[in-house]
């Protein structure tokens, strides 16, 4: 470990990396290189990051390449900029470099097999033609194997597929042999293909980062890298283009498509005054924008990061199918070989090349890709699929967690609350109507900022002339008085009208009351409060239906407030005026009663909700307007702001896990079966080959289902 050096972090593109299995050999190789401090590979997006000092940089990186192409020839490490250098040469080409090689293996040793079989030839020049054929097809997995075996990593799928053919070569089934490595390369080709497709999926979810930036510089704009602009510079954008960075737009209005950050189909309208975020899309009009953070803290690139990273973190069940391989593979090679050794010796009349022959048919039944390759998968196209619902997963882990939540904490506001308060009851009293009592509340705060007053002044909806307004005074902790024409108003709370002596009317409903008098005489109250989400009572009614136990809201607001919203929506309990660190009191006392293999969700979107969300064993913030403390805290987040969302997400995740399991099953089911057929003497390693191969190219599209989950 580097200490007292500057630390920076190095990205290497595995170019050819196909295989989870091969990107934990590479991620624990080079960890073990000196100067590396810590290294992680993505296997979704190709890339290893490695943490070193600045002075060791260069040479961590050089080591790593070394340590990468050692441990797997097959993949080309590149810097940032070799990608780009190569990006430019190969722009013509449509396909892999690798998956053109592994065709033209395919077919050179196709053509051979075929020859040696259909050519009336000496048997020399056709053992020299499956030879030939064997080498050009399945060279590189007997050589991976060898070096895996001098590098102390025996049990691995290229040692099964080296022993198995190697093995049929000495006992005379030259067919077969390269048969088997046939199938074996059309299997790593089907792979390769759909892991690239799944990838490809994940990066167009990242295909929101911005190029450029339009800077206002005078009466002229100068196109800049995001990266370059600083907060409080103006940036134009215009129709069609990408917004990137977040900002107040300072003049303009137009409709946005905010699709690729919150999965909504109907384009938002933004006027001047309004939040934008990076990774919106202008429709109509040019719009000036004022910077309010930097590209680094900017909403798209916290969305690309999240995205980035999701894969890193191994759910439960990739885990167990690691250990799972590890122990299965020699328990497979140590039974073949008493298949081959043990029946001969004890049965008299039992010839030793057959029970060789079941062994090596044992064994390529046995290779355990299909479950290597499709659990990851499995996983990758759970985090796509909820993406595309715009619901970002930033793990594996938590995707899978999701399965056992069976307790969901909400906050109210923001949450299950829009966070905007609106004119929800106008009560008039002594003959004023309902609009006179709206427009003399309207005009009495008219001077003032505060978003009651705006709530007031947005339900009245007229023009306000502001010359009827005289001996405009605040009066702290009480409310407004202002002469309105020639009468004196007095708009305010309960401590106002008690000040004054006034008789009123209390108001019981739950919101924020404002009462207001005319000379001293109470004409009536007006009732605040903040709306519900639209999807909120639909949230909280799916979340049971899908076999949540209890829903819980804590709150800070107060307990009628509270009630009042959680009766509306369906939520079983509520806990009202509670500080931060009460609602992680009230959390924690709920992980006390729940069962062991039961899981705990919150839901949440303020600065406040920060520690309880990372409490939780699932943190969910609101992405859309929450805070960023919320969500970086969190291990979910919904950019729609919509809760109903979290049904989505635990619906996809279920989905997820069925189908992984379903790959573990039918793999092992049929492996079984085979393996069964093959100690009997019933299957040969035709059969062998294509269980193996099937089962793997099967569970793959199984994997590749739930990306097309709606």
């Amino acid at each position: 470990m580097s200490t007292g050096q500057k630390q920076t972090n190095s990205e290497l593109k595995l170019e050819g990396l196909d295989c989870a299995n091969c990107a934990m050999k590479i991620e624990k190789g080079v960890s073990t290189i000196k100067g590396v401090d810590a290294v992680s590979v993505n296997f979704a997006t190709l890339t290893m990051t490695i943490t070193s000092s600045v002075e060791q940089q260069d040479v961590v990186v050089n080591e790593a390449k070394n340590k990468i192409r050692n441990l797997e020839p097959h993949i080309n490490p590149l810097t940032k900029e070799e990608v780009e250098s190569k990006a430019t040469k190969n722009e013509k080409s449509t396909m892999n470099p690798e998956t053109k090689k592994l065709i033209m293996k395919l077919c050179v040793g196709g053509a051979l097999l075929l020859l040696a079989q259909l050519l009336n030839l000496p048997d020399l020049f056709t053992i020299v033609l499956f030879v030939a054929a064997y080498f050009i097809a399945g060279v590189d997995v007997v050589i991976k194997a060898i070096r895996n075996i001098f590098k102390g990593q025996v049990f691995d799928e290229n040692f099964l597929m080296g022993v198995a053919t190697i093995g049929a070569f000495i006992i005379g089934e030259y067919p077969e042999a390269v048969a088997v490595m046939l199938f074996y390369q059309l299997g790593e080709l089907f792979q390769s293909i759909a892991v690239n497709r799944s990838r490809k999926s994940i990066s167009k979810l990242m295909d929101i980062r911005p190029d450029y930036a339009n800077v206002k510089v005078g009466h002229h704009t100068r196109k800049v890298s995001p990266e370059e602009v600083k907060i409080g510079d103006t940036i134009v954008v215009k129709p069609g283009e990408r917004i990137p960075l977040d900002g107040l737009v300072r003049s303009g209005s137009t409709n946005v498509d905010t699709s690729a950050l919150t999965g909504e189909s109907l384009p938002r309208e933004v006027a001047e005054g309004d939040e934008v975020l990076s990774g919106f899309i202008n429709l109509q009009g040019v719009l000036e924008i004022e910077v309010t953070k930097e590209f680094k803290e900017s909403t798209v690139s916290k969305i690309l990061e999240l995205v980035q990273n999701a894969t890193n973190k191994k759910a439960p069940t990739e885990n167990f199918i690691t250990k799972f391989a590890k122990v299965y593979t020699p328990i497979v090679v140590i039974t073949a070989a008493m298949i081959a050794v043990i029946p001969p010796f004890i049965f008299s009349g039992e010839s030793l090349y057959d029970w060789v022959y079941k062994a090596l048919i044992f064994l390529v039944i046995s290779c355990p890709c299909a479950l290597v390759v499709s659990i990851p998968l499995g996983f990758f196209g759970g985090i796509g699929a909820a993406s595309k619902a715009g619901v970002l997963v930033k793990g594996s882990n938590y995707l899978e967690a999701l399965n056992d939540v069976k307790y969901i904490v909400f906050d109210k506001t923001g949450t299950l609350t829009k966070g905007q308060f609106q004119v929800s009851s106008i009560l008039p009293a002594n003959g004023k109507s309902k609009e006179e009592l709206l427009e003399i509340a309207a005009y009495a705060e008219f001077f003032s900022n505060h978003p009651i007053a705006l709530s007031i002044r947005n339900a009245y909806g007229k023009e306000i002339v502001a010359e009827k307004l005289s001996n405009y005074q605040e009066i702290a902790g009480h409310g407004i008085s202002v002469t309105y024409h020639t009468d004196e108003i007095l708009a305010g709370n309960v401590k106002l009208m008690e000040s004054n002596h006034i008789l009123y009317i209390p108001n019981k409903e739950a919101g924020t009351t404002i009462y207001l008098a005319k000379n001293n005489q109470f004409i009536g109250s007006i009732i605040i409060s903040d709306q519900l989400k639209v999807d909120a009572k639909k949230a909280i009614s799916g979340l049971k239906q899908i076999g949540v136990l209890k829903t819980i809201m804590l709150t800070g607001d107060s307990k009628s407030v509270a009630n009042k919203v959680g009766n509306l929506v369906g939520i079983d309990e509520m806990y009202a005026e509670l500080l931060p660190h009460q609602k992680v009191e009230q959390l924690e006392k709920l992980e006390s009663k729940k069962a062991k293999n039961e899981k705990i969700a919150f839901v949440g979107d303020g600065i406040n909700d920060a520690p309880v969300l990372a409490r939780a064993d699932v943190g969910i913030a609101m992405g859309g307007l929450g805070s960023d403390a919320a969500i970086e805290a969190a291990d979910v987040v919904l950019m729609s702001d919509e809760p109903s969302k979290i049904v989505d997400a635990i619906k996809i995740a279920k989905r997820t896990r069925t189908i992984v399991w379903q790959n573990i099953m039918f793999a092992l089911a049929v492996k079984g079966f085979f393996l069964l057929l093959g100690v009997i003497g019933i299957a040969t390693m035709w059969e062998a080959v294509i269980s193996d191969v099937g089962v793997t190219v099967l569970a793959v599209l199984n994997s590749m289902r739930i990306l097309r989950m709606k």
